[in-house]
């Protein structure tokens, strides 16, 4: 690549090479990338919680469809709509959290890129940050609404059970 450059323009190869080699320059990006870094690591964390609430939900459908076959799925056809639902908030929780990491992922990008080159891209850095946030923000408003899918299930099936004096 280096005698490509060199080949168009002498003057091009050695202005970039100057601009990489500085140690100094180098750092000081890898510090500004961190907070980007660790939020990146923070996204990966809650997808981890977000794909096994996921499984979790598909495997219990697929055990009710199973048990409906086998004719034994009694009341559990009840809980259906309710895990229907979850497995949907759930699945676009993980696509949006999906999409802030890859955005994420531009911004550190942008930021190492941004140094060596000559156009500032500065206000696209900001607007892939922007981005995150918002895909982020979905994410997590989307988790949101799963967790307390399952959670006024779960109130609804217990006050039905008490209501039948099961317990």
């Amino acid at each position: 690549m280096l005698d490509l450059l060199a080949a168009a323009d002498t003057n091009l190869a050695i202005d970039l090479l100057e601009r990489t080699a500085s140690t100094a320059r180098v750092q000081h990006i890898v510090q500004i990338s961190l907070a980007p870094a660790f939020l990146l690591a923070g996204i990966g964390a809650i997808m981890n919680v977000m794909t096994n609430r996921l499984i979790w939900v598909a495997n219990r459908i697929e055990r009710i469809h199973e048990m409906e076959e086998e004719g034994r799925a009694g009341p559990a056809l009840d809980d259906l709509p309710a895990l229907e639902k979850r497995r949907s908030y759930a699945q676009a929780a993980v696509m949006f959290s999906t999409a802030a990491a890859l955005t994420i992922s531009v911004v550190i990008a942008l930021l190492f890129v941004s140094a060596f080159i000559r156009p500032q891209i500065g206000t696209l850095t900001a607007f892939a940050w922007i981005l995150t946030m918002g895909f982020l923000s979905m994410g997590l408003s989307l988790f949101l609404l799963e967790t307390r899918t399952a959670a006024l299930h779960n109130r609804n099936r217990q006050r039905k059970r008490r209501e039948r004096g099961e317990e």
